[in-house]
C-alpha cells in the first residue's frame, strides 16, 4: 500500500486523505465526523463524448456508437446474482449513477452499513456481464429513454444550442446517443470499452462522510483488482474556432419561451486551470447574479423570471461556453442586454464593490459546499478527474483580484462567438 497523504486546508482548517492504490486506483476519504451520513462516488473518466480513442499499449484507434458510456452504465448494474439495487436495499443505502460528457461515476449514500454498502459499491463495478440477451432488451429500454429527451424542452435547448456552437466535437451529441447508433452497440463492444475505460488507473473513489479511513483502504485492499498500467488517449477531430450559426429555434410544448445564450471559447491553450475557473466564476456572478445591475433591469423589464434565470461555465475536454439560460417573452431582447452589460465591463471594467460583492458569494458558496458530503464526494471526483484540487480551488477564488477576473474577458463573452437557442411555445 503506497502512503496515505494528509491533505490540509489551512484556510478552512478542514483536510482529507490521498492514496494511490496498488491497483492503480486514486482513492480520496474526507472524514466529516459529526455528520450521520456517507457518501461514496466511484467513478471513471470516461463520457459521452469518448467515442474515438486509443490505449498506450496499441497503435490501433477505436471508433464506437454514441451513447455507449451511457449504455455501459446502465448494463453494470446487472451480474449474473441480480441487479445491485437489489443488495444496496438489504443495506438500506441509496444509490445511484450518472454519465455526463467526460465521466460515468455510481454511488450510494446510506446512515449505516457502510462497509457493506462500499463493498457493494466495489464489487458491481468491477463485475461486467454483458449476454446478446441482456443487451438487446436494454436497448428497447434506452431508446425509450431517448424519445422521451426529444420532447423534453429543457434538453432540447441545451443541445440545439451546443449544435450551433460546435462543428466537430461530439460534446454536441446526445449523452444517450441516438435510437440508430445504440442498436450498433454488441456484448463485445461494451467489454471493449469496459476494459478500456474502467481500467483502476483511470478511475477514482471519493469517499465523504463519518468514514475511518483506514478502514476504507482496508476494503479496498480486499475488493480492488489490480490493473494493467495503461492510459486512453481521446481523439477529436480540430473544432474550429467559429461557430455553426448564431441561432437556432425549435417549438414545444412550453407555457413560456425557453432560452439558452451561449459563448464558445478556445480550448488551443488546454483545459482551464482551477485559478482561471475561479476567475470566471466571480465574472458571471458580477455580471448576472440576483445582485447585479443586469439582473435588475432584466426583472425590472419583465424579460425574465427570476426563479430560472441563471449561468454556467460549461467546460470539459476540448470544449467551453459560459450559459446563460432562463425564461423569457422577448430571448433576443434578454441576448442585447446581456452583450451590452459585458460591452460595458470591457469598457469601465468592475465596480470594487460588485467585484468583492461577487467574491465574497462565490467564497460564500465553496465553503458551504463542504457541509454536504454529497457536494464533497461529486466536486472531487469531477476534479480529480480534471487535474484540479479542492482546497486549491477555493484559495484561487479567495485569491482572486479584479485585473485577473476582468482579463478573462479577453478570451470569452466575445459576441462573434456566441448563438441563442430558443424553444418556444407550439401555438
Amino acid at each position: 500500500m503506497n502512503p496515505i497523504k494528509e491533505v490540509k486546508s489551512e484556510r478552512t482548517g478542514d483536510k482529507y486523505y490521498e492514496v494511490r492504490h496498488p491497483s492503480g486506483l486514486r482513492i480520496f476519504v474526507y472524514p466529516k465526523e459529526k455528520n450521520h451520513s456517507t457518501y461514496a462516488v466511484f467513478g471513471t473518466k470516461y463520457g459521452s463524448i469518448d467515442n474515438c480513442f486509443k490505449t498506450s499499449d496499441e497503435r490501433e484507434t477505436h471508433q464506437v456508437p454514441n451513447g455507449i458510456a451511457h449504455y455501459l452504465e446502465h448494463k453494470l448494474f446487472e451480474s449474473q446474482d441480480g441487479d445491485a439495487f437489489a443488495r444496496y436495499a438489504k443495506t438500506g443505502a441509496s444509490a445511484n449513477a450518472y454519465t455526463s460528457f467526460d465521466m460515468t461515476c455510481f454511488l450510494f449514500s446510506c446512515t449505516e452499513n457502510v462497509d457493506e454498502s462500499l463493498e457493494i459499491l466495489l464489487d458491481f463495478v468491477q463485475s461486467p456481464y454483458f449476454t446478446e440477451q441482456t443487451v438487446k432488451k436494454e436497448q428497447g429500454i434506452i431508446g425509450q429513454e431517448i424519445r422521451m429527451y426529444d420532447d423534453d424542452p429543457q434538453w432540447r435547448v441545451m443541445f440545439n444550442l451546443l449544435g450551433a456552437l460546435y462543428r466537430t466535437h461530439p460534446v454536441k451529441i446526445d449523452i444517450a446517443g441516438t435510437t440508430e447508433s445504440i442498436a450498433k452497440i454488441t456484448p463485445e463492444l461494451l467489454y471493449q470499452c469496459y476494459h478500456t475505460f474502467y481500467n483502476l488507473n483511470n478511475m477514482a473513489l471519493c469517499v465523504a462522510g463519518d468514514v475511518d479511513p483506514e478502514r476504507v483502504l482496508a476494503l479496498c485492499d480486499k475488493m480492488l483488482k489490480p490493473s494493467k498500467p495503461v492510459s486512453v488517449e481521446r481523439i477529436f477531430e480540430p473544432e474550429p474556432e467559429s461557430i455553426v450559426r448564431p441561432r437556432v429555434e425549435q417549438k414545444l410544448s412550453v407555457a413560456v419561451p425557453l432560452f439558452e445564450l451561449g459563448f464558445k471559447e478556445s480550448t488551443a491553450g488546454g483545459r482551464a486551470t482551477g485559478k482561471q475557473v475561479a476567475e470566471t466564476e466571480i465574472l458571471l456572478e458580477a455580471l448576472s447574479s440576483p445582485e447585479s445591475p443586469l439582473f435588475r433591469r432584466l426583472l425590472d423589464a419583465g424579460l425574465i423570471n427570476e426563479a430560472s434565470f441563471g449561468h454556467e461555465y460549461f467546460e470539459g475536454p476540448g470544449f467551453a461556453s459560459v450559459i446563460f439560460s432562463g425564461e423569457s417573452k422577448d430571448p433576443d431582447a434578454v441576448e442585447e442586454e446581456i452583450k451590452r452589460e459585458i460591452e460595458r465591463f470591457r469598457r469601465e471594467g468592475i465596480a470594487k464593490p460588485a467585484f468583492t460583492r461577487a467574491k465574497n458569494a462565490v467564497y460564500g458558496r465553496n465553503i458551504m459546499a463542504l457541509n454536504n458530503v454529497g457536494n464533497i464526494a461529486n466536486s472531487m471526483i469531477a476534479l480529480a478527474f480534471a487535474d484540479r484540487e479542492l482546497f486549491s480551488y477555493i484559495d484561487a477564488v479567495a485569491d482572486a483580484d479584479a485585473d485577473s477576473v476582468l482579463a478573462r474577458l479577453e478570451t470569452q463573452l466575445e459576441p462573434e462567438s456566441s448563438a441563442l437557442s430558443v424553444v418556444r411555445p407550439l401555438s
